[in-house]
């Protein structure tokens, strides 16, 4: 079926009003999932769901090889003008429309092998792609592409990288276990914001090699209750730890773990920890960033292709490629004047970049299966 550009452009933006406007956290993309699943089986694609969690798979053509573009779902729960509330504030809204996009040009396209496309929840958590891998989604699939919007900091409007090198994340949520005392017995307790503030002070004091970018902070704090004369011998708090590559991430980790049992020892109380999720570093084939890098120059001209681009934030994409090592993946970075930032709660971005991230992905994915 012929269609032209200008009316894929209009479905697009379409679409994105409509999955900007329904926003749902993440493992609670249900109505997104069905929502993409009836557009795309109207389309004709052979549509995949699953019955114990959200996102789905779809696919066009058949045969070999096998090429997968992947798009995350969900969105962030974050305040906004004073209200907390489901917030497209990463891009994932963005992804999708650009994934559906590629959908509708490849299906004017004649090609030989087999297309999927795998519409992932969770990233936000870190183990949405965890799931994929668990479902199949990589089975049998030479090639795998990603999207992501990039903030103007990073890149300028109209320019693309053909591979994002995200680096590693390690969230971990912290208790401490401790008995209240009275505010006038102070000798009696330990005060719980006295333990975090001491970690949260010789946390920055935390030396890894100068030359990888890494960072480790305190996001949340909970202690004490509404009586003002209670000292909270309770509290818990979160940690966003950051670092460029895996190894760096594993010495960050050691040393933070080690702070914690100065503390407990210095203060007689009780830390416990969990790891909430992590993110791997990228690592970078340079074959499928190749083929990312010819969809750019010709969507958008060799000029406008940009170096790698090299980021301390991080993306669960990369597990698909550490539970499958022979996978040839890349993230494509876009530049579409994204400001004020990446979960600002008010980011915005220029939409008529969507059929520009569309037709790059059409392209990479064409340019693969002809390898």
């Amino acid at each position: 079926m012929l269609v032209s550009i200008l009316e894929v452009e209009r479905e697009i933006k379409e679409i994105f009003s409509y999955l900007h406007e329904h926003p749902e956290t993440s493992w609670n993309e249900v109505h997104t999932t069905m929502y993409i699943k009836e557009l795309l089986e109207k389309e004709g694609c052979r549509v995949t769901c699953f019955n114990d969690c959200t996102g789905l798979i779809a696919e066009i053509g058949t045969g070999h090889p096998v090429v997968a573009i992947r798009a995350d779902m969900d969105a962030l729960w974050q305040e906004v003008d004073g209200v907390f509330r489901a917030n497209h504030s990463c891009g994932h809204d963005a992804h999708m429309t650009m994934v559906i996009g590629a959908i509708r040009l490849l299906l004017t396209t004649k090609f030989e092998g087999t297309v999927r496309f795998i519409f992932q929840p969770a990233e936000e958590k870190g183990n949405g792609a965890l799931k994929m891998v668990e479902k199949g989604a990589v089975d049998n699939v030479n090639y795998l592409f990603g999207i992501h919007l990039r903030p103007i900091q990073e890149l300028p409007t109209g320019k693309a990288s053909p591979t994002i090198v995200h680096g590693a994340g390690c969230f971990m949520h912290v208790v401490i276990n401790g008995d209240d005392s009275h505010g006038a017995r102070p000798h009696l307790t330990s005060n719980s914001i006295d333990v975090i503030t001491s970690i949260n002070h010789l946390i920055k004091f935390i030396n890894v090699d100068p030359q990888v970018p890494s960072s480790v902070k305190i996001t949340s704090v909970q202690a004490g209750g509404g009586n003002k004369n209670i000292i909270p011998g309770n509290g818990s708090f979160s940690l966003d730890m950051r670092a460029q590559d895996n190894e760096t991430m594993a010495l960050l980790k050691e040393k933070v773990l080690k702070v914690f049992q100065d503390v407990q020892h210095l203060y007689n109380t009780e830390i416990e920890y969990y790891i909430e999720s992590e993110l791997p570093a990228a690592i970078v084939n340079e074959e499928a960033q190749e083929i990312m890098g010819l969809a750019i120059s010709q969507v958008l001209g060799e000029e406008k292709c940009a170096q790698p681009l090299v980021t301390s934030g991080g993306d669960d994409f990369h597990f698909y490629t550490i539970k499958k090592p022979e996978l040839k993946a890349t993230m494509v970075g876009l530049g579409c004047d994204l400001k004020p930032g990446l979960h600002h709660p008010k980011m915005t971005f220029d939409h008529e970049m969507l059929l520009t991230g569309s037709e790059i992905l059409k392209e990479a994915a064409l340019i693969a299966l002809s390898k």
